[in-house]
C-alpha cells in the first residue's frame, strides 16, 4: 500500500468511526508501525487545515477524530434538529470543575468543597458522559472515585486533562479542606 491509499483508508475509518480512534486499533487495521502512523497522521491534520476543508482530525488523547469545523458552526447547527435536552445546571458545573480538577476524587470530598449534597449533580455529569466512577478507595466504606471520561475532554475541546485552564494559587488555597 502506499501513503495516498493508507491516508485514504484512514479517513474513511475515521469517518464511519465517528469516536477518537487510537494509534493501537489504526495500527491493528493497517498493519503498519505506529511511527508511521503518527507521521501520517500529522501530514493530515496539516493537509486538512492547509486546504480548508469543512472537516478537520482532531487528536485527543493518543486518539484522532475526523470533526468539523468550529467556524462552520452557525451553517451546521441550521440543518441539525434542535435539542431539548437542558445544559448543565450551575450545581453540576461547579461539581464537574471540582472533579476535573481534583480528579480522582470521592463523593464526599465534592461535597465538603462545594458544602452541599452533590449526589443529583454526579448523576447527571454520569448520565450525560462527562464524569464516571473509576473505582474505589482502599477504605471504609469502599467510596466511589470519580474522574472525566474522553467524552468530556471532547466536549469541551481538550486533548488531555493537561489542557485545563491553571488556577491561581489563591483559587487552590481558598477551596483546600484538608
Amino acid at each position: 500500500m502506499n501513503k495516498k491509499e493508507i491516508k485514504g483508508i484512514i479517513e474513511g475509518i475515521l469517518y464511519i468511526w465517528g469516536d477518537p480512534l487510537s494509534v493501537s486499533s489504526l495500527k491493528e487495521i493497517l498493519e503498519i508501525d505506529k511511527n508511521d502512523i503518527k507521521n501520517i497522521m500529522n501530514e493530515m491534520i496539516i493537509e486538512f487545515n492547509s486546504n480548508d476543508r469543512g472537516l478537520q482530525i482532531v487528536k485527543i488523547k493518543d486518539g484522532y477524530q475526523l470533526a468539523t469545523r468550529p467556524i462552520h458552526y452557525e451553517y451546521i447547527k441550521k440543518i441539525i434538529p434542535k435539542k431539548s435536552n437542558k445544559g448543565l445546571s450551575n450545581a453540576a458545573l461547579e461539581s464537574l470543575s471540582i472533579i476535573s480538577y481534583k480528579q480522582p476524587i470521592t463523593r464526599v470530598e465534592i461535597e465538603n468543597i462545594r458544602g452541599v449534597k452533590s449526589d443529583k449533580s454526579i448523576t447527571t455529569l454520569i448520565e450525560k458522559g462527562l464524569v464516571e466512577e473509576q473505582g474505589r478507595l482502599d477504605r471504609t466504606g469502599k467510596p466511589i472515585i470519580y474522574g472525566t471520561t474522553d467524552n468530556f475532554l471532547k466536549h469541551f475541546g481538550f486533548k488531555d486533562i493537561n489542557e485545563l485552564p491553571k488556577l491561581k494559587d489563591e483559587d487552590l488555597e481558598e477551596n483546600n479542606t484538608d
